[in-house]
C-alpha cells in the first residue's frame, strides 16, 4: 500500500499523516515546496517514522510541479491520494482561491492520472452547500444553491472537478466534507486564527474588564444562527476510517457534528471556558406552536436580513475599521452562521462500530481555548511597551518545562525577548525551544535540578560565562504540599523539601546571578509567591512558609541593591490551573486563573517592575490579619474542616467529597485562594 499526500504540513493534513503512519503500512509520499523541506523534516521527526517520503512541488504549477521522471518511476504504484492542501481562509481574494483551490485541484487530479492512482479523495468543505436553505445531504452536489464568497465557489468547483475528471479516467474518487475545523480535543493544539478563534482576543479583552458572573448580551443573537465545528483529530480519524472502507467509491462524507450548535451557544461556550461573561439566555417563550411558529419566522428573517447587511460593501468597510481592530474580518461576520442542516447520516452509518465520533464540544472547548492562549494569542507581541522592555533581553525562567513558566518563556519570545529555559526535564525543554525557533524566536536549554545547591552554582557559572547578559530572573519553580499538621508530625521531609526548592533554590539562583547584575548595573527578579502569604490557608503551612520566606528575603535584600539597578517584584499569585494541582482533584471545580493568564502577570511584573503584585481578595486577608486576627483565624478553622485532607495526604486511595457544595461555594467566594 502507498499513499500521495499534498497538504502534509498544514493542518489537517499533518494529523492524516500520523493516522497513516500507526494505522496503514507502506510509504507516504507528501508534496512540499522546495522552501518548506525543513519544515517537513522537523514534522518527519515528530511523527517518528521512515516511511514518510518528501516529493518536491509545487500546487500551483501542471501535475504539481512533480518530477516527471519521479512520476515514470512511481506510476501504477499509488493505492490512495489525499489531495488536502488548500488555502482555508474566508478572507482571500478570488484570485489566491482560485489558483489554489481550484487550479491545485485540477494539477492534483491531473498528476494522479498520471501516477495511475487507485483512488483520489479530495478534502473539500461544506461549503460547498453555499446559501442552500434546509437539509443538505451527501448525496447533493449541484442543487443550484447561491454560493456567496469566492471560497464557496472553489469548494464547489473543485469538487466539481473531481467528479467529473476522475471517472472520465477510470479513477475512482472519494469526497470529505469538514465543517469548521478546530483544534485538537486532547491537546487543543491549533496551527492558526480561523473560524471561531477570531473572537477569542475580543473575549479575552471583556474577561479584563468585566467580572465572569455578569451576564452580557448581544443584539440578535439568535439571529446568528446555527454553526458547525469539528476537531481536527476527529477529521483525521474518519478520513483515514472511510478511505479504506470498501464499496463507497464515488461519494461524498459529511465530517460534521450531526446536531448543529447555535452560535449564541458556542460563544457561551467558549466564555465559560476563558472565564468571561456569557450571553444572557433568552426567556423562554410558551411552548404553543403558534407562538414558535411566528418566533422561528422572526428569527429567520433576522438572520437573513443580517446576513444581508453584514456582505454588504460599505457595511463590510466600516466593520473592518471597529471590530476589524479587534481582529475580526468583516467577511467572517457575514459567515457566522450556516443557512443549510449537514444531514450525515450515511457518514455515521459509515463509521458505526469504528469508535470515532464527534466529541462533545463542551467536553474540550476549555482545551481549545488554553491552546490560543498560550500559542495563538499574539497581544503580547503587538504590545509596544512590552517589546520595548523585552526585546533582546536574557530573562531566565525557571520551571520552564510546564505550566506558568513555560507560557511566560513563550510570550517573551513572542515579544521579542530571548527566554532561558531552566528545569530538571531537558526533553521538554528542547520542546519549548524548538516550538519558539518554528516561531522565529531565539532561546536557551540549561538543564538543572534546582533542589541541587551545587548544580545551581554550576549553572550561575555557566550562564555567566555563555550569556552576554542577565537581564531578567523569573522564579517560578515550586513544590506545594498540601497537607494538614496533624498528618504532617512523621513527615519534616516535607518542610525540608519544600524549603530546598522554593527558598533557598531561588535564593540561590539569585544570589549567583547578583555579581553579573551588579556589574552590568541593572536586572530585576521576578518571584513567582502565592496569594497564601497573605491569607493563611490551612493544610499549606510547609508551602507559604516557603513562599513567605521568599518575600521576606527579597523585601531585606532590595534595599541592599536597589543602587545597583537591582529590583524584585513579589507575585502573589491566586490559583493556576496547572499540572503542580492536578493531584488535588478537589480542585477541578474551583475557579481558577489559566497559565496564560499567571504568565500576563508575570511579563507585567517584569514590564512595571513594581515591588508586588496583589489581587484584591489577597490585599482583604492580609488587612484581615492585621485588624481582626483572631476572626481570620476562626474562619480559616471553619475552612479548615469543610475542606478536609486529600486522600493523596492521608495515604488512601480517592474518595468523594461529603461537602461538595459547601467546599464550592467558598471556593467561588473566596476565588484564587488554596483551600
Amino acid at each position: 500500500m502507498a499513499y500521495f499526500v499534498t497538504g502534509a504540513t498544514g493542518f489537517i493534513g499533518r494529523h492524516l499523516v500520523q493516522e497513516l503512519i500507526d494505522n496503514r503500512d507502506g510509504e507516504i509520499f507528501v508534496l512540499c515546496r522546495e522552501g518548506s523541506l525543513g519544515r517537513l523534516e522537523t514534522l518527519i521527526r515528530r511523527w517518528g517514522s521512515d516511511r514518510v517520503v518528501p516529493v518536491v512541488g509545487d500546487l500551483a504549477q501542471e501535475r504539481l510541479g512533480v518530477d516527471p521522471e519521479w512520476i515514470a518511476e512511481h506510476a501504477g504504484t499509488i493505492d490512495h491520494f489525499f489531495h488536502v492542501a488548500a488555502i482555508y481562509d474566508m478572507t482571500a481574494d478570488d484570485e489566491t482561491n482560485e489558483v489554489l483551490n481550484v487550479g491545485g485541484t485540477q494539477n492534483a487530479v491531473d498528476l494522479a492520472v498520471a501516477l495511475d492512482t487507485g483512488t483520489f479523495h479530495q478534502v473539500s468543505s461544506v461549503a460547498a452547500a453555499g446559501d442552500y436553505r434546509g437539509a443538505f445531504d451527501e448525496t447533493m452536489f449541484d442543487e443550484g444553491q447561491s454560493l456567496p464568497s469566492p471560497y464557496h465557489r472553489t469548494k464547489f468547483e473543485s469538487e466539481r472537478i473531481v467528479r467529473e475528471e476522475c471517472p472520465a479516467a477510470g479513477m475512482a474518487w472519494r469526497v470529505y466534507r469538514p465543517a469548521v475545523v478546530v483544534g485538537h480535543s486532547e491537546t487543543g493544539a491549533m496551527d492558526k486564527v480561523d473560524g471561531p478563534y477570531y473572537f477569542f482576543p475580543a473575549m479575552k479583552a471583556v474577561r479584563e474588564r468585566l467580572p465572569a458572573w455578569l451576564p452580557s448580551w448581544l443584539p440578535f443573537a439568535e439571529a446568528l444562527g446555527a454553526t458547525n465545528v469539528v476537531p481536527v483529530d476527529y477529521v483525521a480519524k474518519a478520513m483515514d476510517h472511510l478511505a479504506h472502507l470498501p464499496g463507497h467509491d464515488g461519494e461524498a462524507f459529511h465530517l460534521v457534528n450531526p446536531e448543529p450548535q447555535p452560535t449564541s451557544e458556542l460563544i457561551n461556550l467558549f466564555c465559560k471556558a476563558a472565564g468571561a461573561p456569557q450571553l444572557a439566555t433568552p426567556v423562554p417563550l410558551p411552548r404553543v406552536p403558534l407562538v414558535h411558529e411566528i418566533a422561528n419566522g422572526v428569527t429567520g428573517a433576522l438572520g437573513g436580513a443580517l446576513t444581508g447587511a453584514l456582505r454588504n460593501g460599505a457595511v463590510q468597510a466600516a466593520l473592518d475599521q471597529t471590530v476589524g481592530r479587534l481582529g475580526i474580518p468583516a467577511e467572517v461576520l457575514a459567515h457566522t452562521g450556516f443557512s443549510a442542516e449537514f444531514d450525515s447520516t450515511a457518514t455515521e452509518q459509515a463509521l458505526a462500530g469504528s469508535g470515532i465520533a464527534v466529541p462533545d464540544l463542551e467536553s474540550y472547548a476549555r482545551t481549545l481555548w488554553g491552546y490560543w492562549e498560550e500559542h495563538l494569542d499574539e497581544s503580547t507581541g503587538r504590545d509596544a511597551k512590552i517589546r520595548s522592555a523585552l526585546e533582546g533581553k536574557h530573562v531566565v525562567i525557571t520551571g520552564a518545562s510546564s505550566g506558568i513558566g513555560q507560557v511566560t518563556a513563550l510570550k517573551v519570545a513572542q515579544a521579542g525577548g530571548i527566554p532561558v529555559l531552566v528545569a530538571r526535564g531537558k526533553d521538554k525543554l528542547d520542546e519549548t525551544k524548538a516550538t519558539i525557533e518554528m516561531r522565529g524566536g531565539t532561546a536557551h536549554v540549561f538543564p538543572c535540578d534546582l533542589s541541587d545547591l551545587d548544580a545551581i552554582d554550576r549553572l550561575c557559572e555557566q550562564l555567566v560565562a555563555e550569556l552576554p547578559s542577565v537581564d531578567f530572573v523569573v522564579n517560578n519553580a515550586g513544590r506545594s504540599i498540601r497537607r494538614s499538621l496533624r498528618l504532617s508530625t512523621d513527615r519534616f521531609h516535607d518542610f525540608e523539601r519544600t524549603m530546598q526548592l522554593n527558598y533557598f533554590g531561588a535564593i540561590r539562583l539569585v544570589m549567583g546571578l547578583l555579581p553579573a547584575m551588579q556589574a552590568q548595573r541593572s536586572g530585576h527578579i521576578v518571584n513567582v509567591s502565592s496569594i497564601g502569604v497573605q491569607t493563611s490557608p490551612p493544610r499549606f503551612s510547609a508551602y507559604v512558609a516557603s513562599k513567605a520566606a521568599l518575600d521576606a528575603w527579597s523585601n531585606v535584600v532590595s534595599s541592599e541593591v536597589v543602587d545597583s539597578g537591582i529590583t524584585f517584584t513579589s507575585i502573589h499569585m491566586p490559583l493556576v490551573r496547572t499540572p503542580m494541582i492536578a493531584p488535588t482533584k478537589l480542585y477541578d471545580k474551583f475557579p481558577t486563573i489559566s497559565p496564560a493568564q499567571a504568565a500576563d502577570t508575570v511579563i507585567e511584573a517584569m514590564v512595571e517592575r513594581p515591588h508586588e503584585i496583589n489581587t484584591l481578595l489577597g490585599n482583604v486577608g492580609a488587612v484581615a490579619h492585621t485588624v481582626a486576627p483572631k476572626l481570620s483565624f476562626r474562619l480559616l478553622n471553619m475552612a479548615y474542616h469543610v475542606f478536609p485532607d486529600s486522600a493523596a495526604a492521608k495515604g488512601k486511595a480517592a474518595e468523594s467529597g461529603t461537602r461538595e457544595s459547601e467546599q464550592v461555594m467558598l471556593a467561588k467566594l473566596f476565588k484564587g485562594v488554596h483551600w
